[in-house]
């Protein structure tokens, strides 16, 4: 009898150890095959099951979340939901998450490691961390100035502090509220399709993933590659370039929109954007010489991130002479994002010198204890310090005498450059209108913001300078909303 227990007992100890191992392989060796089947729900209601951080822009948070009483509890709400969209992005229960919601979803869900103070045990409870919260480097002022200031035109505008690449302002217009595809009824379903359906997409973040042609703010660059290879030395001296240019293996003439170009100084050249002058520039340094200058600005990066990913700004590296003369005065390939181009105003505005543009300022717990910071960003030299002085002398001349009168700031000194960019077949669209700049108020040592604005419906004829006139003055708003004046 003793032996026939024994035997009993041995085999529920085997039984038992089988049901062990058994749970031991659906929990752990299956366990993340159940997690990630579409029928499993659990992760999604817990996701859910708790509000969601915020996004703070000036200490204040432009983000919220709504108890709907549902099994998906809570929904995303938005405070201002169309200024901040090509910031904040959207947090949808159907179509996922876009921009800061998506690259710092880890902080916001509460999923990040780094909310928990014991993440083994976490591990093994599965249990969810009261979210965090992401603050912004914006500066709500010159968001507000920069969307006001596009009144609803398509368009874009970037600004950045040049010492340390923090991002002031984004905008894109014309934008859309993110809140009606938080939840998961019908109405976002029909706020899909009508968003994507809008021939103006809304949707689309033309600060960072709309790359356009830059037209004569690109002169910058040129001009500063020009000076960096010791082809002008004085910048009042003619410049010994035709009017029209005729652009080399080609019988095709360059000319200008305005007159006085011939031989122009390249300081009147800047001025008045002479086109001839540029491209003549652009061949005289060679290809070579403009890529590596043009790579030093940020053309052509794949990898900058803010932490989200931004489109590639392009100079084409495998031009003939006639194609590089017209990619030196931002024709022909050579395509950048507005936040491209407000790194160019501020290597300007830095002496020469870059940082890598970021928007987060920091991460926090919900009750404001910091999980981590940005931190220092890479310093990247893009031309001599001369050359900087020089430029900002260029670009400060514009603002006072030539074509960008429209950005003067009263106790402010202001650099900039206007823009027209040809597109469309035959070029027979209504050119792009750009304004790039910087700016620092009589009290400050050094520059506090540079801007690029793009407005794609200017309401400038074909033969104005329509940066100076459409662009310029949201430029000015942006600044003077930052130097608080």
């Amino acid at each position: 009898m003793t032996r026939h227990i024994r035997h009993a007992a041995v085999f529920c100890a085997l039984l038992l150890a089988a049901l062990l191992v058994n749970a031991a392989r659906v929990q752990v060796v299956e366990g993340p095959a159940y997690d990630g089947n579409p029928a499993n729900r659990r992760a999604t209601i817990a996701r859910y099951g708790q509000p969601r951080g915020d996004i703070l822009v000036g200490g204040a948070p432009v983000t919220g979340s709504r108890d709907t009483g549902e099994q998906l509890r809570h929904e995303r709400t938005y405070v201002n939901g169309p200024l901040y969209a090509p910031v904040t992005g959207f947090a949808s229960q159907v179509y996922g998450t876009t921009f800061l919601e998506h690259a710092e979803d880890g902080i916001l869900s509460g999923s990040d490691p780094l909310l928990s103070p014991f993440p083994l045990w976490n591990d093994v409870t599965r249990a969810r961390n009261q979210p965090g919260n992401v603050v912004t480097t914006l500066h709500r002022a010159a968001q507000e100035a920069a969307y006001r200031g596009l009144g609803g035109r398509k368009g874009a505008v970037a600004a950045v502090e040049p010492s340390t690449g923090r991002i002031l302002a984004l905008v894109s217009s014309p934008s859309y509220d993110p809140a009606v595809l938080s939840g998961n009824g019908g109405s976002v379903t029909s706020a899909w399709a009508r968003l994507n359906r809008d021939p103006d997409k809304p949707m689309l973040n033309r600060a960072v993933r709309q790359t356009y042609p830059p037209g004569s703010t690109f002169k910058v660059v040129t001009a500063a590659a020009a000076l960096d290879a010791g082809l002008v030395q004085d910048l009042d001296r003619p410049t010994n370039s035709p009017d029209p240019y005729t652009l080399p293996g080609t019988r095709t003439r360059l000319t200008n929109e305005g007159e006085g170009c011939a031989d122009a100084s390249l300081r009147a050249a800047f001025e008045w954007s002479c086109n001839t002058v540029f491209a003549k520039l652009g061949v005289d340094v060679g290809v070579e010489n403009m890529v590596a200058t043009a790579q030093a600005f940020g053309f052509n990066d794949t990898d900058l991130k803010i932490p989200f990913s931004v489109a590639q700004s392009t100079f084409d590296t495998s031009v003939d002479r006639a194609q590089l003369a017209l990619s030196s005065i931002g024709q022909y390939n050579t395509r950048a994002t507005p936040l491209q181009m407000a790194m160019v105003a501020a290597a300007v505005a830095g002496g020469g010198q870059v940082r890598a543009p970021y928007l987060v300022e920091r991460t926090t717990r919900r009750g404001g204890e910091t999980l981590g910071t940005a931190g220092p960003r890479a310093l990247r030299q893009v031309m001599n310090p001369a050359t900087a002085l020089r430029m900002k002398e260029l670009m400060t001349g514009v603002v006072r005498d030539g074509t960008g009168t429209n950005a003067a700031i009263a106790g402010a000194t202001v650099g900039g450059k206007t823009g027209t960019a040809q597109h469309g077949l035959g070029n027979a669209g209504v050119p792009y209108a750009w304004f790039v700049s910087w700016a620092k108020a009589d009290a400050d040592l050094e520059p506090k913001v540079a801007v690029a604005v793009v407005v794609e419906d200017a309401s400038a004829d074909r033969g104005e300078i329509s940066g100076g006139g459409d662009a310029a003055p949201i430029a000015k708003a942006v600044m003077r909303a930052v130097l608080g004046l």
